[in-house]
């Protein structure tokens, strides 16, 4: 996938800005201050700290959206997000610095405040200020970002005039990809049509295309989701605006491009390495986590037996990846019945097909069969812990989406059964910014957000994010 060559810019800038700050802070702690950083075992560790401080530096960058060109042109938005870095920057590097230095207490706030204030200050006028005003002129020609529309919707046709006369992001609008049109006929403002879906790889490498942006206005998921796969096959940047996705930029932050918002949908993450690399991660993370629960399990597994009667666990056959099935586990949370829980199929079944969200269409179990520790354990999402077997066997990832029964996937769409394409998961998009406040469709539409942009951060930010949706006790399905 091309990177957008202003990424580049404001990652190296940063580097920059970073390792300023560091010799800066440096100077006014041993100069200035006086303060000698004494017992540091040996150099090296100073130096791993320093490169690992700013690969770390740039990760929370990106985490925080501060490589969006959107973002960044925008100074509130802007200056806050530095802010937010530099929170989470803190809240990893000081414990890491009581760890490796030796220094007194009143000293390390000293240090603290230096790093902080020189943060605040270098970071506002260059990154801010600076880089921002460089990029608005470098926009005109080495930052110009060449677009093609896919398709002559009404989104696309009024981006393609807004951008006609406000465009302080840089893009330049080629033409259009069209089915329905003839080759070279005008959409709008002297922007033509370019081919058809088969000519998109071609078209992209004749006019050296930055990115493809699909405009799609109809109801049809199946159709878009065909475009979506014309597209990705001539391996660039893709992103989408359509009705049909306007859950993702409520529930997540997205780029805009003249004030309408577009989606992310590059699949770029979908090859041999990143896969085994995410399985790797799966496995090493559950295995370590299963270890040091241990005791906190068995503390679970007593209370469920003297609480109620019957198994500890609670098996389950859920379809995974490609339609496989496979056995679920989880700690058992209701009272024991013979007969099959037909209520709750009912149920899920009209929450399926229901097109929005109607405010209790999630709470599909009946409260009088869950148990007085089976309560707790829903509301926390604790149940779901014993999935980690799950994914220590391969059925299961730490993130992606939810397993599925078997008459759940029956009466699936054939666009939603591209849930299934990668290996479910303990969490999820949905499980963390959507859960219980968002229809069916609109889960779904979550789930392939995150199949699309699947990657070793996105997995960490879903993973962290979990934590607080379990501590509060937003859990639920």
């Amino acid at each position: 996938m091309k990177i957008a060559k202003y990424k580049f810019f404001f990652a190296i800038s940063d580097l920059v800005i970073l390792f300023f700050i560091l010799i800066i802070t440096s100077i006014t702690i041993n100069k200035i201050l006086d303060i000698e950083i004494q017992n540091v075992n040996g150099n090296i560790w100073v130096m791993l700290l320093t490169i690992a401080l700013l690969l770390l530096s740039l990760l929370i960058f990106s985490l925080n959206n501060l490589y969006k060109i959107s973002l960044i042109l925008v100074r509130s938005a802007h200056i806050t997000a530095v802010i937010k870095s530099l929170f989470y920057l803190m809240i990893i590097t000081i414990p890491t610095s009581f760890a490796l230095f030796e220094i007194e207490f009143l000293k390390m706030l000293i240090i603290i405040f230096s790093f902080v204030l020189t943060f605040v200050l270098v970071s506002y006028t260059v990154r801010v200020e600076l880089l921002r005003r460089i990029y608005s002129i470098l926009k005109r020609k080495g930052f110009r970002k060449k677009i093609i529309i896919v398709g002559d919707g009404k989104p696309g046709k009024l981006l393609a005039t807004k951008l006609a006369f406000e465009n302080p992001i840089g893009i330049n609008i080629i033409g259009f990809i069209d089915e329905q049109k003839n080759i070279g006929e005008e959409i709008i403002n002297g922007k033509r049509v370019l081919g058809k879906y088969n000519d998109i790889q071609n078209v992209v490498k004749d006019f050296n295309v930055d990115e493809l942006l699909i405009a799609y206005d109809t109801k049809d998921y199946e159709k878009l989701l065909c475009i979506i796969d014309y597209c990705s096959d001539a391996k660039i940047n893709i992103k989408i605006t359509s009705d049909l996705f306007k859950i993702i930029p409520q529930k997540v932050y997205t780029e805009k491009y003249a004030n309408i918002p577009v989606i992310d949908v590059s699949n770029s993450y979908h090859n041999w390495l990143s896969i085994k690399s995410k399985r790797l991660f799966d496995l090493l993370i559950a295995s370590l986590g299963f270890l040091f629960l241990t005791p906190i399990l068995l503390t679970i597994g007593l209370l469920i037996k003297f609480n109620s009667k019957g198994p500890i666990l609670f098996s389950q056959i859920r379809i995974g990846k490609d339609g496989k099935q496979f056995k679920f586990y989880k700690f058992r949370t209701m009272f024991l019945q013979k007969a099959d829980d037909t209520d709750r199929k009912e149920k899920m079944l009209k929450f399926m097909k229901e097109d929005r969200h109607t405010g209790n269409s999630t709470k599909i179990i009946s409260d009088s069969r869950i148990t007085k520790v089976g309560r707790i354990l829903r509301k926390t999402s604790i149940d779901e812990l014993p999935q980690l077997l799950n994914v220590i066997k391969g059925d299961m990832s730490l993130v992606g989406p939810r397993p599925c029964l078997q008459y759940e996937f029956e009466n699936y769409d054939n666009w939603q059964k591209r849930r299934l394409t990668v290996t479910p998961g303990c969490t999820g998009m949905w499980q963390v910014v959507g859960r219980s406040s968002v229809s069916f469709r609109d889960s779904i539409v979550l789930d392939l957000y995150y199949i699309n942009n699947m990657s070793p951060w996105l997995d960490l930010q879903i993973l962290i994010k979990t934590i607080p949706v379990m501590l509060f006790g937003t859990g639920g399905k």
